[in-house]
C-alpha cells in the first residue's frame, strides 16, 4: 500500500495522479517506458545524483532527461516531458541564470543538459517570452566553450582542474550539445570545432593492435597514470569508450550531410564496430569493465557500458552508418542485457551492475590501472546506466519496425504551403507552419520523426509538382495551400500541377491531402486536384470548439478501420467535411452524415483525404489535449499505413 501511495504521489507531482494511471494500464509498456517510470517513482520531483542530498546541475541530469526526451517522442504521453520542463525550471532563472552552474569551472561534464535546454527553446511554451530563457541558458553554455582551456592541437580539456587532458568521457558531455546548438543557431564553424575533437582521439587514444581506445591522455605527459611516451592511460575502460560511441552516433544527427567532415565521423563509426564486435563476451553479449582482459581474475560484465554499445550499434545500424550484420551484435547485446541486469523489483523494473565512477588523477588519485577500476564499486539504479538502457531500448523497439518505410522517401509540399516568418533564433527568415522542421506546435516534426523511426526518408518539395520533382518520392504530402491572407503571392494549384500529381498516383505514388477550414485554406483550387480523386471540400466548418471544450472536437474512429488500428478517437477542430463523387473516392471515418476522411485507389496509387492538419505537434506531442483523443497514435498508424502502399519506384 506504501509503494502504491508513493507512486501516485509522484505522479501528481508531475500533474497526473490517477486518471493517469488509468490511461497507461492498456497496452503493455515497452521496456523503455517501464524503465522510464521506475526512473521517475525514484526520483519523483527532482533529480539526485549518486549519495548527493541536494541537486545540482550535472551530466547525469542531462543524460536521464534525453533518455525521456526519447521516450516522449516515441509515445506522445507528455508526461516524460513534463518532468523535463519541471526539472529544468528547478535551475534555469527568468533571466536565464543557471543555479549551481559555473562557468569557469570549465568542466565539460556541465555541458550535457544543453540538449534539454535546446528542445525547450525550440517547443512552443506558450509565448516567445517563456522560450527565451531556456535560450539564453544555453548561450550561456555555449560560451563556455569560448573560454575551455584547450591543448595545443585544440582539443577541449576535460576540465580546469585536469590541464592538458582529453578523455573520451568528454566527448559525449559536450560534442552533441555543441553540434546541436551549431545547427540550431547555424553556426556552421562549430561543426569544424567538433569534428577536430573526434579527430583528436582519434589521433592519440585508439591502440593500433587492438583498435580500442584508451579512456584518456596527458598531452604534457606529466601525469602519473600517463604514458611517458604516448601521453595515454594504462587501459580500456568500457564507459568511456560507451560515452565515445554514443557521441559519434548522436553528433551526426545535427551534421550537415555535405559537411566535408562527415564521411569521416561514420568511417570512425565503422572502425570501431568489428572491434565492439570482437571484444563482445560471446556467451553472456555483454562487455566487460576492463574491455580487453575479460577472463581476468575480477573483471566482471559492466551494464553502462554495454547498454552505450548496444546503443550506439543499433542506432548506427539504422541511420545506415554500420551494415546489417552489426544489428546481431546488438541484439546479443540487448539479450545480454534484459538477463544480466535487468529485474523487477515490486512490479517495477530495476537495474543493477553499474560502476558508480570511473576517472583519471584527482584526489585520491586515481591512476587508471586494472586494480583500480575494479576498486570503484557498483550501484544500482545508477542513471549512467539507466538512461543509455533507456536509449538503447529505444533503438531495439525502433528496429522492430522500421523496416515499413526502408528504402522510401515521404516528400512533404513547401510550394503550395509556402509561409514565412523570422527565425528567433538566426534571425534569418525561415519557411514555417507544417514543414518537418518546426518544433513549435504548428510544425510536423513529431510526424516527420514518426515516419523517419518507421524506416523512411522524410525530404521537402519545394517546387511545383513535375515528374521530376515527384521522381523517388513515394508519399507525397499536401497541407493547407496558402491564400492572400497568409502569402502575398501564393502558389495555386493549377492544371499542370493536377496532371502531373495525377499521373505520379497513377504510377503507384500515395497521396495524402490535408485541408483546413474554409477561413484557413485555399479551398476552390485544392478542390480541383481532389476532385481528380472522385473527392472535394464542402465549403463549411465542423466540430467548432470553443475554449478547452476539446470534446466538440472529438472524431471518434471506427473500430475495424483499414488505417488506425491503434486509435480509437482523434481531436479534429474546425475542419472541412469531404463530398464524395461517383465511386472511386471512399469514405473512412464519418461522423453523423458528414464524411471526415476518405481514400481513393487510382490506378496503382492511393489518396487519403482529410479536412484539417490535425496531426501537427500542438495536438500529436500529448501537453495540450486529453489523453483519451489519440492523435500520436493517429499519426503512426497512418505513417504505417502510407509506407505499406505500393511504392512509386
Amino acid at each position: 500500500m506504501k509503494k502504491s501511495f508513493r507512486l501516485l504521489a509522484a505522479l501528481s507531482l508531475l500533474g497526473l495522479g490517477q486518471n493517469a494511471l488509468a490511461q497507461t494500464s492498456g497496452p503493455a509498456q515497452t521496456m523503455s517506458q517501464r524503465m522510464a517510470d521506475a526512473f521517475i517513482s525514484w526520483h519523483p520531483d527532482s533529480i539526485l545524483i549518486g549519495n548527493r542530498k541536494t541537486t545540482r546541475w550535472d551530466y547525469e541530469q542531462g543524460l536521464m532527461l534525453k533518455a525521456l526526451e526519447r521516450v516522449w517522442q516515441r509515445t506522445g504521453d507528455a508526461k516524460y516531458y513534463t518532468y523535463i520542463l519541471k526539472d529544468i525550471d528547478l535551475f534555469v532563472q527568468p533571466n536565464g541564470v543557471i543555479r549551481t552552474y559555473k562557468l569557469d569551472d570549465y568542466n565539460l561534464d556541465n555541458l550535457t543538459t544543453g540538449h534539454a535546454l535546446l528542445t525547450l527553446a525550440q517547443v512552443s511554451q506558450g509565448s516567445q517570452a517563456a522560450q527565451e530563457k531556456y535560450k539564453q541558458a544555453a548561450q550561456t553554455l555555449r560560451k563556455q566553450l569560448d573560454g575551455q582551456p584547450r591543448t595545443k592541437e585544440g582539443g577541449f580539456w576535460h576540465k580546469k582542474i585536469y590541464p592538458n587532458q582529453m578523455w573520451l568521457d568528454g566527448l559525449y558531455m559536450a560534442e552533441p550539445f555543441y553540434a546541436e546548438y551549431s545547427k540550431v543557431f547555424n553556426q556552421p564553424a562549430g561543426f569544424d570545432d567538433v569534428a577536430k575533437q573526434f579527430n583528436l582521439i582519434e589521433k592519440h587514444l585508439v591502440d593500433a593492435k587492438t583498435g580500442l581506445l584508451y579512456h584518456g591522455y596527458d598531452e604534457s605527459k606529466e601525469q602519473k597514470w600517463a604514458n611517458k611516451q604516448t601521453g595515454q592511460s594504462p587501459n580500456f575502460w568500457d564507459r568511456g569508450m560507451g560515452w565515445y560511441a554514443m557521441a559519434l552516433v548522436d553528433v551526426l544527427d545535427y551534421f550537415p550531410a555535405n559537411h566535408p567532415q562527415r564521411p569521416q565521423l561514420i568511417k570512425y563509426v565503422q572502425r570501431l564496430a568489428p572491434v565492439l564486435a570482437k571484444y563482445q563476451d560471446p556467451k553472456t553479449g555483454t562487455w566487460s569493465l576492463v574491455v580487453d582482459q575479460g577472463s581476468r581474475k575480477g573483471n566482471y560484465a559492466e551494464a553502462s557500458g554495454s547498454s552505450m554499445f548496444v546503443y550506439a550499434l543499433t542506432k548506427g545500424v539504422r541511420m545506415g552508418y554500420l551494415d546489417k550484420k552489426y544489428a546481431a551484435v546488438a541484439q546479443k547485446g540487448y539479450d545480454g542485457l534484459l538477463k544480466t541486469f535487468v529485474t523487477t523489483e515490486n512490479n517495477a523494473l530495476a537495474f543493477n551492475g553499474t560502476v558508480s565512477v570511473g576517472g583519471l588523477g584527482g584526489n585520491p588519485y586515481r591512476d587508471g590501472s586494472y586494480e583500480y577500476y575494479l576498486s570503484e564499486p557498483l550501484r544500482k539504479n545508477d542513471l549512467k546506466g539507466v538512461g543509455p538502457f533507456i536509449l538503447a531500448s529505444i533503438e531495439m523497439e525502433i528496429a522492430k519496425e522500421n523496416s515499413i518505410g526502408q528504402n522510401k522517401t515521404v516528400g512533404l509540399d513547401y510550394y503550395f504551403n509556402h509561409e514565412f516568418r523570422k527565425n528567433s533564433f538566426t534571425g534569418e527568415q525561415e519557411q514555417w507552419h507544417y514543414t518537418w522542421e518546426d518544433r513549435t506546435h504548428g510544425g510536423f516534426w513529431l510526424l516527420g520523426n514518426q515516419f523517419r523511426e518507421l524506416g523512411a526518408k522524410t525530404v521537402s518539395v519545394p517546387t511545383a509538382p513535375t515528374a521530376a520533382s515527384l521522381k523517388g518520392i513515394d508519399v507525397y504530402i499536401i497541407v493547407d495551400p496558402d491564400s492572400k491572407k497568409e502569402t502575398a503571392k501564393p502558389n495555386y494549384v493549377q492544371a499542370n500541377d493536377i496532371k502531373a500529381i495525377s499521373d505520379w498516383v497513377k504510377a503507384g505514388g500515395t497521396l495524402v491531402m490535408m485541408a483546413n477550414d474554409t477561413s484557413n485554406c485555399e479551398i476552390p483550387h485544392f478542390n480541383e486536384l481532389a476532385k481528380a480523386f472522385g473527392m472535394s471540400f464542402i465549403p463549411k466548418s465542423l466540430n467548432m470548439v470553443k475554449g478547452d471544450q476539446f470534446e466538440q472536437g472529438r472524431v471518434d474512429i471506427p473500430a475495424g478501420n483499414a488505417i488506425f488500428k491503434h486509435t480509437k478517437a482523434a481531436y479534429i477542430k474546425e475542419l472541412a467535411p469531404i463530398g464524395l463523387q461517383g465511386n472511386m473516392g471512399k469514405a473512412l471515418v464519418s461522423k453523423g452524415s458528414d464524411v471526415i476522411m476518405a481514400t481513393a485507389k487510382v490506378g496503382k496509387g492511393t489518396v487519403f483525404v482529410v479536412g484539417d492538419p490535425w496531426l501537427y505537434n500542438e495536438y500529436t506531442d500529448g501537453r495540450k489535449i486529453p489523453a483519451v483523443y489519440e492523435n500520436f497514435n493517429a499519426g503512426k498508424d497512418l505513417a504505417t499505413w502510407t509506407l505499406q502502399q505500393k511504392a512509386a519506384k
